[in-house]
């Protein structure tokens, strides 16, 4: 039985359906996760119908996901179920090579970069936030913290380290690009120094492209810096797409308010190219669809790459027990989105690096076929 491709009506329905409900694994699953960290975490990844997704696995609603997954075989493959019943074959891909590699001072390097999707290099350079300790000003989704009380990362990564792990990534794995976020240190440049700094040193070991990612700076030449040393793309996320629910969800981060960001993306996108800007967008947190798709009008407006991804309640935050939004509502706004990105002539296989290139959680990108 063989899974329809992603381009096909079924197969983009199937990839909405197993990234809104979860999927159910077992304790020897293996493959590559992640659980907690900066972003949308409590994955697994698997590859289906050719297309490398990240799908959740450690969430509640997981647990009672109608999807299942049979023990895999010794090359990863396992049976999809969904109520039971096989739908096809999927692949958990094992771990990449540069896993099982060290510094010389014994820092593993999968605790400084991840793999991403299918091959995106990712990193928080900084694995802590001015916000985050105060649950008045932190975002209520995010576990930057979690991973590193775990010891799964470490609070810092310098450039040099940077700069290694991302070469090793590139000659045993064959990694294209890579994704440099992290938390915000300061109200001033919100990250800019510390990403142009590693940017900058990453670019003179490997020619990797690179997306940056941070909180609008005050200093918009910021932009022109951060180009100059080597970012290809940058992520500026508003999260939700409407001040009010940025307010309730994350009332540090939504003091920057949406329009500040609307004047920060016009000024990066005569910098970093049309659709080299990019902005995230957590579906479900409490815009409607039309309140993303209005939104997401005026970022295409404007040259920006609206990247939508289903929520994912994480373990351990004020949002775990959030219900995440169902495949009907992410269809109603990957399909009308996915048309407007045609109309546009904004793909995501344009974008040079990235979340938006990678495209790993959300199906987006097969709406855009």
């Amino acid at each position: 039985m063989t899974i329809p491709t992603l381009g096909t009506l079924s197969g983009r329905k199937l990839v909405t359906d197993l990234q809104s409900f979860g999927l159910q694994i077992g304790e020897q699953t293996g493959g590559i996760a992640r659980k907690g960290g900066a972003g949308p975490s409590d994955h697994k990844t698997i590859t289906i119908a050719g297309q490398t997704v990240m799908v959740p696995v450690y969430t509640s609603g997981a647990q009672h996901s109608p999807f299942q997954a049979s023990p895999p075989d010794q090359h990863g493959t396992s049976m999809l179920l969904r109520d039971g019943r096989a739908v096809g074959t999927i692949y958990f891909p094992a771990a990449p090579r540069f896993y099982g590699l060290s510094t010389a001072d014994g820092i593993p390097y999968w605790k400084i970069a991840l793999l991403h999707g299918r091959d995106t290099l990712a990193t928080t350079v900084h694995q802590t936030c001015i916000r985050y300790a105060d649950r008045r000003t932190s975002c209520q989704f995010c576990a930057i913290g979690q991973s590193l009380e775990a010891d799964r990362t470490i609070a810092y990564k310098t450039p040099a380290q940077l700069a290694e792990v991302a070469k090793a990534a590139v000659e045993l794995d064959g990694v294209r690009d890579m994704v440099l976020t992290t938390g915000t240190p300061n109200v001033v440049d919100r990250g800019a120094a510390v990403l142009a700094e590693s940017a900058r040193a990453i670019k003179a070991a490997v020619d990797l492209p690179l997306q940056v990612q941070c909180e609008p700076p005050r200093d918009h030449g910021w932009f022109q810096r951060l180009r100059e040393t080597g970012a290809d793309s940058l992520g500026m996320h508003l999260e939700a797409a409407t001040q009010a629910v940025r307010e309730k969800i994350m009332p540090g981060k939504a003091t920057v308010s949406v329009d500040r960001y609307m004047d920060a993306f016009a000024s990066a996108v005569p910098i970093f190219g049309r659709g080299q800007v990019n902005t995230y967008i957590l579906a479900g947190l409490g815009d409607s669809p039309e309140d993303i798709l209005a939104l997401a009008e005026r970022l295409i407006a404007l040259g920006v790459y609206p990247f939508v991804v289903p929520f994912v309640p994480i373990s351990g935050t004020p949002l775990e027990n959030h219900v995440p939004p169902s495949a009907e509502f992410m269809k109603s706004v990957l399909a009308p989105l996915g048309r407007m990105l045609r109309e546009a002539n904004m793909k995501s296989t344009d974008i040079r690096a990235g979340c938006g290139r990678c495209g790993a959680c959300s199906s987006l990108s097969a709406y855009e076929q």
